[in-house]
């Protein structure tokens, strides 16, 4: 029953943010707490992530040696630091994104929020996954931390909020296991087919195939605008976040596909 009322609660607050859109229109004075909201909030799962090594047919983008396959948003040289085997954002030094651009892909990865907590809400442990550097999967020390529900940890940043609420304690590994389906543009610049994500957190399904309203936006709705395929982006947002055994398949190329 608590998961039915859940569900409900939040589809009937969702209506609301969008029919404010519609009525309001993109032209709005909008500010960053129109498209939060803290209720209804996820009920916790604890669980036990279950590490996995890429498959055979895997692209490893990070094998904890190096940043090879990785280049600064701001050009020059990646700030970020390697040790033991992970990667850690450089506070300051900016977002981070592979040198290759996918399309629909599996992507999996582990990151941990520094031990030692400062902050609070948004600003402790905050990182962000993006997929064609357009759309978040939110990273976020959803531990015990208050915050608007679309913005913690494992949300699709203000679009979707997670089934469940699955963090590890503070400096513990996390996984995340993200089925990305890319939107479809025709060459007019129309929507032929949104995009849609499915997540896995600690092995847990905290979202299947929600589909996406348009680009991650801080401020205002978002609305899609045509673009091509793009990297993966591991976002800079001042905190100590850590990641390591980043790894993707290309679900494009498979051979046995029909949509």
């Amino acid at each position: 029953m608590k998961n039915i009322l859940f569900f409900l609660t939040f589809f009937l607050i969702s209506g609301f943010i969008l029919n404010v859109h519609t009525a309001c229109g993109q032209d709005r004075d909008w500010q960053p707490e129109d498209t939060e909201f803290y209720e209804p909030v996820p009920p916790i799962v604890r669980a036990t992530p279950a590490f996995l090594s890429p498959p055979e047919d895997a692209i490893v983008l990070f094998d904890g040696t190096n940043f090879s396959n990785w280049e600064s948003v701001r050009d020059g040289d990646i700030e970020w630091t390697i040790q033991d085997g992970a990667m850690t954002v450089k506070p300051g030094s900016g977002n981070i994104i592979t040198n290759e651009h996918f399309g629909s892909v599996q992507l999996y990865l582990e990151w941990k929020t520094p031990s030692e907590i400062k902050g609070e809400g948004q600003g402790r442990g905050n990182s962000g996954v993006f997929l064609q550097r357009r759309y978040e999967v939110q990273v976020l020390d959803s531990y015990e931390n208050e915050t608007y529900v679309n913005g913690m940890a494992g949300s699709i940043y203000k679009q979707f909020v997670p089934y469940v609420n699955a963090a590890m304690p503070p400096g513990e590994w996390q996984t995340y296991n993200i089925i990305f389906e890319a939107p479809e543009f025709s060459d007019d610049g129309n929507v032929l087919k949104p995009g849609a994500i499915t997540v896995f957190w600690n092995g847990v399904l905290i979202h299947h195939r929600a589909e996406l309203e348009g680009p991650t936006r801080y401020i205002g709705q978002p609305e899609y605008s045509a673009h091509s395929e793009d990297g993966i982006m591991l976002q800079d947002h001042g905190d100590l976040v850590s990641f390591r055994n980043i790894w993707l398949r290309k679900l494009d190329e498979s051979p046995v596909r029909s949509d």
